[in-house]
């Protein structure tokens, strides 16, 4: 029964949660945007930009990434198995001697390791994005989300800013998007 009551409330706080998006020229305005609304107690739910703009993760308060442990354990994976296989198979599986030289000549399996080793790692950096980003092929049904501006990927930055509760001032709102220069302002956007 509590569980019930929980799951309903939870549904009622999403339906009166409300998106307004806000829509810059500039990279450093959109930047600085973040930020002012941020310390006034706003909550910046996503910036949606045409390239990467860098700072804009430590703005939004995000953590940093944990891509670089995938990429170093898809690497070291690689580098084992592909030095790993090229040994058993020069030493254990079909020795030959080439040249005079021992079944061990690790020198010689170095480029084909190394190559190995970056394919792995690679994959492995690809792999981690897609399963931390929920990056999944749709299966079922449904459309994806739209894009909050239609010049999103084009020249216009759009910051998200979800009201959460009710403290959130649309006076103080308006307010702080003039004073910041927003181009455009659209209150209360549905993803539809």
């Amino acid at each position: 029964m509590q569980a019930r009551q929980s799951r309903g409330n939870a549904d009622r706080r999403a339906e009166r949660q409300r998106i307004h998006t806000v829509a810059f020229d500039d990279p450093d305005a959109a930047l600085a945007a973040v930020r002012e609304f941020r310390s006034s107690g706003f909550h910046v739910a996503d910036v949606h930009t045409p390239f990467a703009v860098h700072g804009m993760d430590e703005a939004l308060g995000l953590p940093p990434t944990r891509l670089p442990r995938a990429t170093l354990v898809g690497g070291l994976v690689g580098g084992v198995v592909g030095m790993g296989f090229q040994l058993w198979v020069h030493a254990m599986d079909w020795p030959l001697n080439i040249g005079g030289k021992t079944n061990m000549a690790w020198q010689a399996l170095v480029p084909v390791g190394f190559e190995v080793t970056i394919l792995v790692a690679a994959l492995a950096t690809v792999a981690a994005l897609l399963l931390r980003g929920r990056l999944f092929v749709r299966v079922s049904g449904g459309t994806p989300a739209g894009q909050p501006h239609a010049r999103v990927t084009d020249d216009r930055f759009v910051l998200l800013v979800m009201e959460e509760d009710g403290g959130f001032s649309p006076q103080r709102f308006r307010a702080h998007c003039a004073r910041l220069g927003a181009r455009e302002v659209v209150e209360g956007w549905s993803v539809s």
